[in-house]
């Protein structure tokens, strides 16, 4: 072969994939969406079999339901009938992946999944075969053809497959109403992690809290800010809501204007009133750019009541390593 031979064969495969994906959206019908039903409604487990490249694909489709917010687990349909089939419980749900539907280590299973009672869904290219007449739902995932030579390489029909697992580990996800905060819960390493991080994750709270009253003398402000050592304190009336805040600038500030006077004045006459604030639900990363778009260093946490929740550093956020 010459090397536009090899170019031109490998635009063939991902063409006849590329097809093979996108005429799966033809295929979605009300199969689909009993399928997601039975799903969500299982208090369970989702337990995905498959042998060959398809046993690979359900490896993947069970990590993509798990960290969709479904616990999902794998099960070898060869090691099932030596012991493995004690990890399926009658509260379970069975997505089994057969592009045949015929495969005979999922078949030799069936009898159990109907003894014990479990839901069963397949997912299979072949809506008359024995595997999707003994399922509760069968999911259409067929392909016009494999890309490999003679149709005999799982291929096309892997990829539909993988394709069609994702799109059920979404809509199950949004049928739930889970979303990016569930999503962090279970995604707390990595860069994905501190991508979602919450900004309550990094707060200083409690009594790391910087924060005086607004009748509190200039010396009490002082003295809050060199404990708490985060260069601000928050300044709050008597419910806990925020009045202001007092920086190390403000303290050079009022230095250089009242000089003599300094000591005689409150936390009330030294504050910055309306300072800028975040959510404690909001996103690490949007606290982030919010620090650099107004070239501050700390900014005040506060609640959904808008009362003083903690205070966020640039140094708490250097620490994640996200930029």
């Amino acid at each position: 072969m010459t090397g536009k031979d090899i170019l031109a064969a490998g635009r063939e495969v991902l063409e006849i994939e590329a097809r093979a994906v996108a005429g799966l959206a033809g295929h979605l019908d009300e199969s689909f969406a009993r399928a997601v039903e039975v799903i969500c409604r299982t208090k369970a487990r989702i337990i995905v079999v498959g042998m060959g490249k398809s046993g690979l694909v359900g490896r993947k489709i069970a990590a993509t339901l798990a960290s969709c917010g479904t616990p999902a687990m794998f099960v070898h349909p060869a090691e099932a009938g030596h012991g493995d089939l004690g990890m399926i419980l009658k509260d379970d749900v069975v997505l089994a992946v057969s592009y045949s539907g015929e495969t005979r280590e999922i078949v030799d299973m069936l009898p159990f999944f109907k003894r014990i009672g479990v839901k069963l869904i397949a997912l299979t290219g072949n809506g008359r075969s024995r595997i999707a007449r003994y399922s509760d739902v069968s999911v259409d995932a067929r392909v016009e053809r494999e890309a490999g030579p003679s149709g005999l390489i799982p291929t096309a029909s892997s990829t539909a497959a993988l394709a069609m697992g994702d799109a059920l580990a979404v809509a199950v996800m949004r049928r739930k109403g889970l979303g990016e905060k569930d999503f962090a819960r279970i995604h707390p390493k990595g860069a994905l992690g501190r991508k979602l991080l919450r900004v309550e994750a990094l707060m200083h709270k409690g009594r790391a809290l910087p924060r005086v009253g607004l009748a509190a003398p200039l010396a009490e402000v002082i003295e809050e800010m060199t404990r708490k050592r985060l260069g601000m304190t928050c300044v709050v009336d008597g419910s806990g809501r925020l009045a202001g805040i007092i920086t190390d600038g403000d303290l050079r500030r009022l230095v250089r204007r009242h000089r003599g006077s300094l000591f005689k004045l409150t936390a009330a006459a030294g504050m910055t009133a309306d300072p800028v604030t975040v959510r404690r639900d909001g996103l690490a990363t949007e606290a982030l750019n919010l620090m650099e778009a107004k070239r501050i260093t700390s900014l005040v946490v506060v609640g959904a009541d808008d009362r003083v929740a903690g205070v966020i550093h640039l140094h708490d956020l250097w620490r994640t390593e996200m930029f």
